[in-house]
């Protein structure tokens, strides 16, 4: 990825294929040069954050492109704190495409994967934390993930950490000041001082850290797989919590022979959910593969919904199953409760898990079904957990690292070691912390960020 921001780079900023208006966006020193050029006007009649439409002809041909808006944004208040300007032609590949040879040909550069975001934090308009959360947004899959991401781009998350770094660079200063004009009086802060100033900093990075559970859940989702024996209505479940008719349902033991995969969001979170083959005793091959299937997705799967037939006794299959899964993170549905129950709705076996009764078939019950997974994954609340959510692992692994660096703080101070060693640690933690928001040593990491960007963004 190139690091030089002194050149004009352009890229299609909408996704190929046919649409109304299909936008292409030019950044840099040049940008209002190129764009008055392939437009015919001069660079003043280009005014900031004023949209005027223009005709895009071929500057030695003088062919007629497209007929564009064309709005010009002065740097440095645009995306990329640079001169933008952006071109809304017609959303045909073809147009588009022949727009941007021309602006290549004047001069631009085809951008590459992120580098806009790329131009907008090397020139300060965000910060790495900010610019993570725009990739997120992008690929959002639910409502509640994009408002999460929408926040942490709007430094909901920065915010949170400005205060943690304010008051760690307070405390570095007055040891630092207490070491280095001893002689002049400074006073030194004694020991119950510096305890108190690092209670609060551990404290927050505690409650950040604490938080990556429900971020990096609410970013990557999860995978629940229904799973039981033949004929207790697994296909019937899955269906009804996808809310489609997606896995073939008949009375026939066996009918499901692969796992069928489906996505839906659970209270804002994205869930892959799996509905499996019935394990059973089978001398069918091609059932046996779809069982072998099915116990694959036991180790893999982050949640089970283990489901009974609550209108029958338990069967010597689902006793097997209990056993089988009594180590694993699991869910027991009862299901048929429409049925006659036969049933007891606790002391089911040796596994120790929330147990819903449901009825697949009318629905009843598949609503508590869903709010008790959120609960056994901790999430009951959720939706209510907005803001500043540490959602990555790098995000993480910075936090954790400036909370080690300050808890062996904690520990110089209560042995009582010089300010020296204390000071080592605390800025320790503030490297780890300048490295998570990208104000330093971040060089290394740009590259793995900004690629996983879609070009244009």
């Amino acid at each position: 990825m190139p690091t030089l921001i002194d050149d004009t780079i352009a890229a299609i900023a909408t996704p190929m294929g046919r649409s109304g208006i299909g936008v292409i966006r030019l950044s840099g020193e040049d940008a209002r040069r190129i764009a008055a050029t392939v437009c015919g006007c001069g660079s003043n009649s280009l005014r900031d954050r004023a949209t005027s439409l223009r005709r895009v002809r071929h500057p030695r041909t003088r062919e007629v492109l497209d007929q564009a808006m064309v709005t010009y944004f002065r740097a440095p208040r645009s995306y990329t704190a640079e001169d933008v300007v952006e071109l809304g032609c017609h959303g045909s590949p073809v147009v588009l495409e022949s727009v941007m040879a021309v602006l290549l040909e004047c001069g631009a550069r085809l951008a590459t994967p992120g580098e806009f975001t790329l131009r907008a934090f090397l020139r300060g308009r965000i910060d790495l934390v900010q610019a993570e959360a725009i990739r997120d947004l992008i690929e959002a899959k639910t409502l509640f993930q994009a408002r999460v991401a929408r926040q942490q781009a709007e430094g909901s998350l920065s915010r949170r950490l400005k205060p943690i770094k304010e008051l760690l660079v307070r405390l570095i200063s007055l040891l630092e000041a207490g070491i280095d004009f001893a002689d002049d009086d400074v006073p030194v802060l004694a020991e119950e001082a510096i305890q108190e100033q690092l209670e609060p900093l551990v404290a927050g990075l505690q409650q950040l850290k604490a938080g990556f559970g429900r971020g990096r859940l609410l970013s990557a989702g999860l995978t629940v797989a229904v799973v039981g024996r033949t004929n207790v209505g697994k296909s019937t479940l899955f269906n009804t919590l996808v809310n489609q008719e997606r896995a073939i349902v008949n009375e026939s033991p066996g009918t499901t022979r692969d796992v069928v995969a489906e996505e839906a969001q659970l209270g804002g979170i994205p869930v892959r959910w799996l509905d499996t083959a019935g394990i059973r005793s089978s001398m069918d091959p091609v059932e046996r593969i779809g069982i072998d299937k099915t116990r694959e997705v036991l180790a893999d799967a982050d949640r089970l919904l283990l489901v009974l037939d609550g209108s029958v006794d338990l069967a010597d299959e689902d006793r097997r199953l209990l056993e089988e899964l009594k180590q694993q993170a699991c869910c027991l549905v009862i299901n048929k409760i429409d049925l006659p129950q036969r049933l007891p709705g606790e002391g089911i076996g040796p596994v120790e898990a929330p147990v819903v009764r449901v009825s697949a078939l009318t629905g009843e019950g598949v609503e508590t079904l869903k709010q008790v997974l959120l609960e056994d994954l901790g999430q009951g609340k959720v939706t209510q957990q907005e803001g500043a959510l540490v959602t990555n692992f790098r995000q993480q692994e910075r936090i954790g690292a400036a909370l080690k660096a300050l808890k062996r703080a904690v520990g110089a101070v209560e042995q009582g070691l010089p300010h020296e060693v204390i000071l080592l640690d605390l800025h320790g933690a503030l490297s780890s912390l300048n490295e998570l928001t990208g104000e330093t040593g971040i060089e290394d990491i740009l590259g793995r960020i900004f690629q996983t960007f879609c070009v244009g963004k």
